[in-house]
Order: C-alpha cells, then sequence, then structure tokens
C-alpha cells in the first residue's frame, strides 16, 4: 500500500546560517512524526525532504502519526 505522494507537501524555513525543511500531510504545517532536515542551504534542505517524502509515500508504515 502506498501513500499518495501529493497528500505530501514540502515547507522550509531559514534558520540563521542553515535551512530547515520539513513534510507535512494535507494543509498542516506540523512536521509529519516531527521530523526536521536540516541543509546549508535551501536547495539542500528541500532536497533531503523530497527523499524523505518519496520514502513515506513508499512505505506509509514509516508514518507514525
Amino acid at each position: 500500500m502506498m501513500t499518495d505522494r501529493t497528500d505530501l507537501q514540502i515547507k522550509t524555513e531559514s534558520r540563521g546560517a542553515h535551512w530547515i525543511a520539513w513534510v507535512t500531510r494535507g494543509d498542516g504545517n506540523k512536521p509529519t512524526d516531527s521530523v526536521i532536515l536540516v541543509g546549508q542551504t535551501r536547495e539542500e534542505a528541500e532536497s533531503q525532504a523530497r527523499t524523505w517524502a518519496d520514502k513515506l509515500a513508499a512505505d506509509p508504515v514509516l508514518i507514525r502519526s
């Protein structure tokens, strides 16, 4: 069983000298399972979040909440 990838959104925010990104479900702003990904650039953080979202979509057992 797979989760619909379109249900997952990626949010980013600058935090000092680095960027954070997280995956949300639906229209929420809360990180799915409280997972925050850090990157030196916005692109790096988003790339890590996309990889995480792809894993969540492929294996919904990883989603705990």
